[in-house]
């Protein structure tokens, strides 16, 4: 038996869509309503573009001024922090030039001399560092993989890191002078007292485990040695570096910028070399984008 209900709300669902469909067809029918309605989509993007544009144009107008002004600022910012000061450059891997230039301009601007430049070898060459330091006990290096060995390399990094910042004793200029060949892939300047240095670290891409243990305990030998003459040391990075080295120079204990290729960056170069300690950039390892130099003395 049907019921009375079912059939009226099956009679109104049915005389609802066709009034949907009349109206639908309406509108599709009338070219009208249509481009009416095309019209103002069009022109409320437009004006939401035409706004967009302008407020970029504003903003590049802004920062096209902040970045003169800052441009300017700089070398007042740094005028003579390093005045007479001899600082090394150190590539923990490859060189590269670009960084060469920024660190020598920044240098120059504060009144610095980049007296050194040196880029190690990595992976070591662990045979041939052996090989040259035979006579001392230095021939053991990779004679063994173990912790014992690790703490050989990491003893043979100390020394090198005295002797590059400080100049060292004979028997050590000695040594580094005959491991120079298999432990530097370059070298420029010379050695001497240093008061400041720059370090640029990369980690080669392959290296086998052992390898990287090497590498690893050397590098912290390195700057341990140079932390035992106790001069500013600062690692730096670009800000398109990836993987970003800032954690590994937290780790060292050793102030940080990751932004060398902006003029803020530069500038915190500067006054880490001169003695501010912390992690300076823009990436989120950063504590801050400069050193808080407010009342501090801008001569060294």
């Amino acid at each position: 038996m049907f019921d009375y209900r079912y059939h009226a709300l099956s009679l109104a669902a049915v005389l609802l869509a066709l009034a949907v469909g009349v109206v639908v067809g309406v509108a599709i029918g009338d070219s009208n309503l249509v481009s009416s309605a095309k019209s103002g989509i069009v022109h409320d993007l437009s004006s939401e573009v035409n706004a967009a544009q302008r407020q970029s144009g504003q903003l590049r107008v802004q920062l096209s001024g902040e970045d003169a002004f800052a441009n300017d600022l700089y070398p007042i910012a740094v005028h003579g922090l390093l005045s007479g000061r001899n600082v090394g450059l150190v590539f923990l891997g490859g060189a590269s030039d670009r960084i060469d230039g920024l660190v020598r301009n920044a240098v120059t601007q504060a009144g610095g001399d980049l007296a050194m430049v040196v880029a190690v070898r990595e992976p070591l060459d662990l045979v041939g560092l052996a090989r040259a330091a035979v006579g001392t006990h230095y021939a053991a290096l990779g004679a063994e993989q173990s912790k014992a060995g690790e703490r050989l390399v990491e003893r043979f990094g100390a020394l090198i890191g005295r002797q590059l910042v400080s100049g060292g004793q004979a028997i050590s200029r000695e040594l580094l002078s005959r491991a120079r060949g298999p432990l530097l892939s370059a070298f420029d300047g010379q050695l001497g007292k240093l008061e400041g240095v720059v370090i640029i670290r990369a980690e080669p891409p392959g290296m086998i485990p052992e390898q990287a243990h090497a590498a690893a305990a050397f590098e912290s030998g390195l700057i341990d040695g140079m932390a035992v003459v106790g001069d500013p040391t600062v690692g730096v990075e670009l800000s398109s570096t990836e993987p970003s080295q800032v954690p590994w120079y937290q780790s060292q204990n050793i102030a940080s910028v990751d932004d060398l290729d902006a003029t803020a960056g530069q500038a915190a170069l500067i006054y880490a070399l001169t003695g501010s300690r912390g992690s300076y950039g823009t990436k989120s390892t950063a504590n801050s984008l400069l050193p808080n130099v407010v009342g501090s003395s801008t001569q060294p």
